[in-house]
């Protein structure tokens, strides 16, 4: 497996892998999932910033992403990214989420960034558990923030200083 920076010609490949999420899973509050030119606008956006993409490629595949942007748009969050992971369904549970994170972190600092959030769905107990790994903690959780599948759904926020 290899990491590399984000290319255009990873849109598709992006885009399926977070349809899967969307559609499967509590990891995204989105309900229908956005297409591909939805995704270029938003990783076109994070790349012409030099926000930290970074892809994880096996066999010539893109098997996940990784990416650090504005955790809010005000000019006094610009030190502060939010972090998001996401991993082809057939590469959950190889330890690629944690080659993601610690280059995420890594590439994060160097871009700037001082603070680093994660906001993670409250039964998302793996997210929570590599996050921890790496340092992150626990700052506050929100109840029943987000409806998704006639669930309501709570959050946690974690934060590591870079």
């Amino acid at each position: 497996m290899i990491l590399r920076p984000f290319s255009w010609g990873d849109i598709p490949a992006i885009t399926d892998i977070y349809r899967h999420y969307v559609e499967h899973s509590t990891a995204t509050f989105d309900l229908d999932a956005p297409g591909p030119a939805y995704m270029a606008e938003k990783f076109g956006h994070m790349a012409e910033q030099g926000h930290p993409i970074v892809c994880a490629e096996r066999e010539g595949r893109l098997v996940g992403y990784a990416y650090a942007s504005t955790y809010r748009p005000r000019p006094a969050y610009r030190f502060t990214c939010e972090d998001s992971i996401y991993l082809h369904p057939d590469a959950v549970g190889l330890g690629l989420g944690k080659t993601l994170l610690a280059a995420l972190i890594e590439q994060s600092q160097a871009f700037g960034f001082k603070q680093m959030i994660a906001v993670i769905t409250a039964e998302s107990a793996a997210s929570i558990a590599l996050h921890e790994k790496f340092g992150f903690q626990i700052v506050g959780q929100h109840k029943a923030l987000g409806l998704k599948f006639d669930r309501w759904l709570d959050i946690i926020h974690m934060q590591k200083a870079l």
